[in-house]
C-alpha cells in the first residue's frame, strides 16, 4: 500500500475543501429535490466554503472525502479533535480505520469495507468510533465520485453525531429486556433465552437446568421497613446471586421476589444441589438496609431438560412445582422436580383440609425425647414432639404438616394446644424434670404469645422454671423492638429460653448478647459429620461451647446416634445430649414409668457413625443379563440399599437398579439372605434437597429411546422372584 499522502499546500487543501463543499451541496440538492446544476449555479466557490465552514462549526454535521484507495483526503477538523487526533494526522489514513468493525458491536448490516469496495452509495450507516476513550456513534453517508473519463476517484460524504439517539434507543431496549431495579434480565428476556437455548440443545442432545428462587419472609421486610428498603434488599440479592452464578445474562428477576437462573450443560444433581445450597446459604446471611439489619431466606426448585421437560413452559412449570415442594417442606430448602410431585401437590392440599379438623378429632399427640446430662447419663428434661396420626395415612411427620400449618394459618391453634398439653403432662411428672416446647417464628411474632404461655402455666400449675421454650434464629428477622419486648415479657414469666438449631441460620453474636437465652442447641448437621476425618465441625462445636460457657449458657447437642459421636461430644464439653444413642421419643405413659426417682439411661448404639439410611417401601427395577425384575427397596443410603424380591442371588452379582425417570445405578450384591440382598452402589447417591436421595446423573431420554428401539428379545430370567416362588 502507498504511504500516507500529506497535503501541505494551503492552495491544494483549499481546492480539496472546495470540491468537498460542492459534493456536499450536490448531496443536499439531491435530497431536497433540487437539480444539482441549479445549486451549483447559485453559489460560487467562496460562498460554498463559507457555508461549509458555518455548518461544520455549528456541530450539526461534518464532511469527509477519500481518494480512490479509500484514504482520507479531507475531514472536518473539529471531528478529528473529537477522535483525539489532528486533521494532519488523519489525512492519508484508511477511512475504515476510524470505526470499529461491525461484528464488534453486534450490528447486522452491510459493512463499510464492503460498501466502499463495491463503490456503492450509502446513507446514515451507524458506526462507532474506533479510538480509545471515544465511544461516540456516527451516522455516515457517502457517494462514490468519478472523473470525466468515468474512472472512480474516491468518495465524498458527511456524518452526524447520533450518540444521544443511539443511547436512548439502547436504554429503551434495555428497559424492554432488563429489570430496571436489579439490572438482571426480565421475564420476557429470560423466557426467550430459555426457548432459544432449549431449541438448540434439543438438536444437539444437550442438557440444560433451570432454578426458580423465591425469597422467604421478604414480605415482612416490606411490611416493617417499607418498599424502598425492600427494593434495596432486592438489589443486594441480585448481587449475591451473580457472585455465585457468574453469568449475568443467565440470571433474571421474574418480578416481586422471584428469580430464575438458566444453567446450560449441567445435569449433575450433585453439583446443582451444591449450588442451590450455596445460594440458600448466601441469601440467608444478614443484610444491612438503610441502617437496619434484615434477615430473609430462600427456597429453590430445580428442573432439568430433557428429563423434566423439553419446552420452556414445561420446564418452568415443573421447576415451579419443585419450588412449591421445597417451600412446603420447611422453606430454606431446594427440591428437584420428579413426576410424583404432581401427586404430592394434591396430597398436600388434601392434608391441609384434614389438618383443620385434626385437633377436634383427637388425632394429635405429644411424645417426649429425653435430654441427658452428657457426663452423668441422667435425664434432666425432655423435648415435646408433636405427632399426627391420620385415620387413613397413619403417622405423619411434623416436618410434613408443620409447614402446611404455617402456610394455612393453623400454627397458632396447634401451638397453643402443644403448649397447654406439654405443661399439663409435665405437671403430672414426679420431681422437677423440665419440658421443652418448640415455638414457631409465626407464634413468636404474635403479641399474644406471652399471654398464652402465662395462661398454660396458670391452668396446669406447672412451675415456670420447668418450661423451656425453644426458639429459632429466624425470629430475629428485622431485629425489631417488638422482638426485644417479647423476650422481656417471656423472661418476666420465669420460663427458660433455648436457642434452637444454632449454626444453621445467622448466628449473630449481637443477639446472643441481647437475647436472654439459657441454652444453645447445636444443630445435628454439625454433629453428623464431626467424626469424619478432615471435618472442621468439631472445631465449630468447640467454639460454640466456649461461647456458651462465656455467656453462662448450657449446650445441647442434637441428633447423637453413635458412640463415637457421643465420645467426641463429651470431649468437647457439651453439657447435654439428645438423640437415639440414649433414647427415641416416648409417649407420656412410658415416660411416667421412668420418671419415678432418678432416670438414668445407658448409651447404646453403633460404634461408629453410619451413612444415613432411609427406611421405605419403594418398588424399583433390577436389571441383570437383559432381564428386568421387580424388587422392593426396604432401606436406602448414599452408598447402597437393602432389596428384596429375588431368591438366592450369589454375592458379587451385578445389577442395574432402575429408580425410574432415568435414574440408573450399578450395584453389586455384598450380602445375600434368601429373598433379601444388600447391594453396594458403584456411584454414591446425592441429596434431593428434601430429606431423600437421588442419583447424581440420569440417563437421557434420547438414549433410553435409542436403547429401546435397538433392544432384542430379552433373555430368559436368571433368578426366581418371590412371587414366582409363592405361586409355585
Amino acid at each position: 500500500m502507498d504511504g500516507p499522502s500529506r497535503i501541505n499546500s494551503d492552495e491544494q487543501a483549499k481546492d480539496e475543501a472546495s470540491e468537498s463543499a460542492r459534493g456536499f451541496f450536490r448531496l443536499l440538492g439531491a435530497r431536497t429535490g433540487k437539480a444539482r446544476s441549479d445549486i451549483s449555479a447559485s453559489l460560487d466557490t467562496q460562498e460554498a466554503l463559507l457555508l461549509l465552514q458555518n455548518y461544520e462549526e455549528s456541530g450539526q454535521g461534518w464532511f469527509w472525502s477519500t481518494d480512490d484507495k479509500g484514504r482520507l483526503t479531507y475531514i472536518t477538523d473539529s471531528v478529528a479533535r473529537l477522535m483525539g487526533r489532528t486533521t494532519g494526522a488523519l489525512l492519508g489514513t484508511a477511512f475504515t480505520d476510524l470505526f470499529l468493525p461491525v461484528d464488534s458491536h453486534g450490528e447486522r448490516q452491510r459493512t463499510l469495507p464492503f460498501l466502499l469496495t463495491k463503490q456503492s452509495k450509502f446513507d446514515d450507516l451507524p458506526l462507532r468510533s474506533a479510538f480509545e476513550g471515544d465511544d461516540r456513534w456516527w451516522a455516515i453517508s457517502g457517494r462514490p465520485q468519478f472523473d470525466g473519463g468515468g474512472n472512480f476517484s474516491g468518495y465524498r460524504g458527511s456524518g452526524t453525531d447520533v450518540t444521544a439517539q443511539r443511547r436512548s434507543a439502547e436504554d429503551a431496549s434495555r428497559l424492554a429486556l432488563y429489570d430496571s431495579l436489579t439490572g438482571l434480565a426480565n421475564r420476557f428476556n429470560i423466557s426467550k433465552k430459555l426457548d432459544k437455548t432449549l431449541a438448540a440443545f434439543a438438536q444437539q442432545q444437550r442438557s440444560c437446568a433451570i432454578m426458580l428462587l423465591d425469597l422467604d419472609r421478604f414480605k415482612q421486610v416490606n411490611d416493617t421497613l417499607g418498599h424502598p428498603a425492600g427494593d434495596a434488599l432486592l438489589k443486594q440479592v441480585a448481587e449475591r446471586l451473580l457472585k455465585i452464578v457468574g453469568d449475568k445474562e443467565m440470571v433474571s428477576r421474574l418480578g416481586g421476589d422471584e428469580f430464575q437462573i438458566i444453567l446450560p450443560d449441567i445435569e449433575d444433581r450433585g453439583k446443582l444441589g451444591d449450588m442451590a445450597a450455596d445460594i440458600i446459604a448466601s441469601l440467608s446471611q444478614p443484610y444491612s438496609v438503610e441502617g437496619s439489619r434484615c434477615i430473609i431466606g430462600a427456597s429453590v426448585g430445580i428442573a432439568i431438560a430433557p428429563f423434566d421437560g423439553l419446552s420452556g413452559d414445561e420446564l418452568v412449570r415443573n421447576a415451579d412445582l419443585a419450588l412449591y415442594a421445597a417451600k412446603g417442606n420447611g422453606r430454606g430448602r431446594f427440591s428437584f422436580y420428579s413426576s410424583d410431585l404432581h401427586t404430592a401437590a394434591e396430597d398436600r392440599r388434601a392434608l391441609e383440609d384434614d389438618l383443620r379438623d385434626a385437633l377436634t378429632r383427637n388425632e394429635m399427640a405429644l411424645i417426649y425425647q429425653p435430654v441427658v446430662n452428657a457426663k452423668s447419663n441422667m435425664v434432666s428434661g425432655v423435648e415435646a414432639l408433636i405427632r399426627w396420626t391420620h385415620p387413613d395415612r397413619g403417622v405423619i411427620s411434623p416436618a410434613v404438616f408443620i409447614p402446611i400449618a404455617e402456610e394455612a394459618g393453623l400454627i397458632w391453634k396447634i401451638g397453643e394446644w402443644v403448649l397447654r398439653t406439654a405443661c399439663e403432662d409435665a405437671a403430672s411428672w414426679p420431681g422437677d424434670m423440665r419440658v421443652a416446647v418448640n415455638v414457631s417464628p409465626i407464634q413468636f411474632a404474635n403479641e399474644e404469645l406471652s399471654k398464652a404461655v402465662a395462661k398454660a402455666l396458670a391452668a396446669t400449675g406447672l412451675s415456670p422454671d420447668r418450661l423451656e421454650l425453644e426458639i429459632t434464629e429466624s425470629v430475629f428477622l428485622g431485629d425489631t423492638a417488638e422482638t426485644a419486648r417479647m423476650f422481656k415479657a417471656l423472661k418476666a414469666l420465669g420460663v427458660r429460653l433455648a436457642l434452637d438449631d444454632f449454626g444453621t441460620g445467622y448466628s449473630s453474636l449481637a443477639y446472643l448478647q441481647s437475647a436472654p437465652f439459657d441454652k444453645i442447641k447445636i444443630d445435628q448437621s454439625f454433629v453428623r459429620d464431626a467424626t469424619i476425618p478432615g471435618s472442621r465441625n468439631a472445631a465449630i462445636i468447640a467454639a460454640i461451647v466456649a461461647l456458651a460457657e462465656a455467656l453462662e449458657m448450657e449446650t445441647t447437642a442434637e441428633g447423637i446416634e453413635s458412640l463415637d459421636q457421643l465420645e467426641l461430644i463429651r470431649k468437647l464439653n457439651v453439657s447435654h445430649v439428645q438423640g437415639y444413642v440414649y433414647s427415641k421419643a416416648v409417649p407420656q405413659a412410658e415416660l411416667l414409668e421412668h420418671a419415678e426417682g432418678t432416670w438414668t439411661i445407658k448409651p447404646d448404639g453403633p460404634a461408629r457413625q453410619r451413612n444415613d439410611r432411609f427406611s421405605l417401601f419403594r418398588k424399583v427395577g433390577a436389571i441383570h443379563d437383559n432381564h428386568r425384575y421387580a424388587v422392593v427397596i426396604r432401606n436406602l443410603s448414599t452408598t447402597g440399599a437393602f432389596i428384596e424380591g429375588l431368591l438366592d442371588v450369589p454375592v458379587g452379582t451385578r445389577f442395574v437398579i432402575d429408580f425410574g425417570e432415568g435414574q440408573l445405578v450399578t450395584a453389586t450384591v455384598r450380602r445375600s439372605m434368601k429373598h433379601q440382598q444388600g447391594v453396594e452402589f458403584e456411584q454414591t447417591m446425592v441429596s434431593d434437597g428434601n430429606g431423600g436421595l437421588c442419583t447424581r446423573h440420569r440417563v437421557s431420554p434420547y438414549l433410553i429411546a435409542a436403547a429401546t428401539q435397538s433392544t432384542s428379545a430379552l433373555a430368559l430370567p436368571s433368578f426366581t422372584t418371590t412371587s414366582d416362588w409363592k405361586a409355585a
